[in-house]
């Protein structure tokens, strides 16, 4: 029947417009900055890096899975070298512009390491729009206490999953069973 979507569209209009009424809490308004509502759980904005214990020592491999699998290219990575021009597991630069950045998260799910999660924070009020923007590795540092906060039942399990894998690392290896002396050998 020809305008059927158009009359269920005016229905949900009409709906949300008398619901509100009877909502309280839909009917006011925050007065932002002085209030600010806590987001939810799973609000994302922008990505930061976990750290364990220091903000020198990220979870951070610079593997760049994550700058490679970027659809706007905003991260930008550079590992490490020790003395000897060997690569250690430690980026020396990670960088985010995050006037590019689309919060689109796929750096949290390819991260291997659980090194970069999703920030709840979005005011970044900068005065210069091109280097105020670009976040480095140690404005990007939180702790996992941080990140603990945020997202409580997130961050449970992925210290869960952490704590399994380094327990299964750290078990040792069952020896090989000895062949038995005694039994003669099948000729």
């Amino acid at each position: 029947m020809f305008g059927l979507g158009l009359i269920k569209g005016l229905a949900v209009t009409a709906r949300n417009l008398i619901g509100s009424y009877f909502d309280r809490e839909r009917m006011t308004t925050v007065c932002y900055p002085e209030e600010i509502r806590p987001p939810i759980e799973n609000f994302r904005n922008f990505p930061f890096l976990v750290y364990d214990e220091r903000p020198d020592d990220l979870r951070c491999v610079a593997c760049k899975i994550c700058e490679k699998e970027c659809p706007p290219q905003c991260i930008f990575i550079i590992q490490r070298r020790d003395d000897q021009g060997r690569p250690v597991k430690q980026p020396e630069v990670f960088d985010i512009d995050l006037s590019v950045c689309m919060s689109c998260a796929i750096c949290v799910e390819v991260c291997p390491f659980d090194a970069i999660k999703m920030d709840h924070k979005f005011d970044y009020p900068s005065d210069n729009r091109f280097r105020g923007l670009l976040a480095d590795k140690m404005q990007l540092a939180r702790s996992n206490a941080y990140y603990h906060s945020i997202r409580p039942t997130e961050a449970a399990e992925v210290d869960a999953r952490l704590a399994a894998e380094t327990a299964k690392k750290a078990k040792p290896a069952p020896l090989p069973a000895k062949p038995n002396a005694s039994a003669a050998p099948s000729a």
